[in-house]
């Protein structure tokens, strides 16, 4: 490791590390463009970032990680860069698989996974299936997704629970409808990261994340390194969660 992952590794403390990370993955097209690339560049890049964050945040003992890669309004980007998304896409699913068991890291997906294509879909059941018994960091890409849609689909399936009498709509709280939504059985985020310095959710992860922690920073994807994952932690480690209590 370089010296400064070391100290900044030093300044944590392993016992307060938060259990679920979650990260907007923002600024590959604007790297690209900075550095006169296409944007495919930029995402491409940013995929080996995907793995650099992944692979560190599994050894240094994060349980959970959920990655913003593509959600439902993305499809309106240039067809072009879609098609070269879905193919990045297929390539991370496929040479992934290796580094996955090598990490012991669970993988899994949420988000409208039948609107993708039928070989994407069965790469994901691939990995899925293949990793299922591994213990150590769960690692959950966001694909295909949207938060409004989440809880839209919820109410939906609460709802004709209710109607058919498997669910006493007295039943219904907080918890109930967490155990409705793609996250089902996955603690909350603790620690949202936005990098390229946007001010704004997107539309990510809306019921889980209202209670958590917010760390942006302008640094853009594809720069994003170890480092600057763990000066979120530690930004993170000085809060005092109050959950709306004093």
């Amino acid at each position: 490791m370089e010296k400064t992952t070391t100290e900044l590794l030093n300044k944590i403390d392993v016992e307060n590390l938060p259990v679920h990370i979650a990260i907007i993955m923002d600024g590959n097209g604007r790297w690209a463009k900075s550095r006169n690339f296409g944007r495919i560049r930029g995402h491409s890049v940013g995929v080996e970032t995907i793995r650099n964050i992944v692979t560190f945040s599994s050894k240094i003992g994060i349980r959970f990680m959920t990655m913003y890669a593509f959600s439902v309004e993305n499809w309106d980007r240039p067809k072009h860069e879609v098609r070269k998304l879905m193919s990045l896409l297929e390539t991370y699913l496929i040479n992934e698989l290796e580094t996955f068991q090598k990490n012991n890291i669970r993988f899994t997906v949420i988000g409208q996974v039948a609107g993708l294509s039928e070989k994407i879909q069965a790469l994901i059941e691939k990995n899925k299936t293949a990793t299922k018994d591994n213990t150590g960091l769960t690692l959950i890409l966001a694909l295909n997704y949207s938060g409004r849609s989440e809880i839209t689909n919820a109410v939906k399936r609460i709802a004709a629970d209710s109607k058919s009498g498997v669910l006493d709509i007295e039943s219904i709280d907080e918890n109930l409808i967490s155990g409705y939504l793609y996250t089902s059985g996955i603690p909350d985020p603790d620690l949202l990261i936005r990098t390229s310095g946007e001010m704004r959710i997107s539309n990510f992860l809306l019921w889980q994340i209202s209670y958590s922690e917010i760390w942006i920073t302008s640094v853009l994807w594809p720069d994003f390194t170890p480092e600057h994952l763990l000066k979120g932690i530690i930004d993170y480690q000085k809060r005092d969660r109050r959950y709306g209590k004093v």
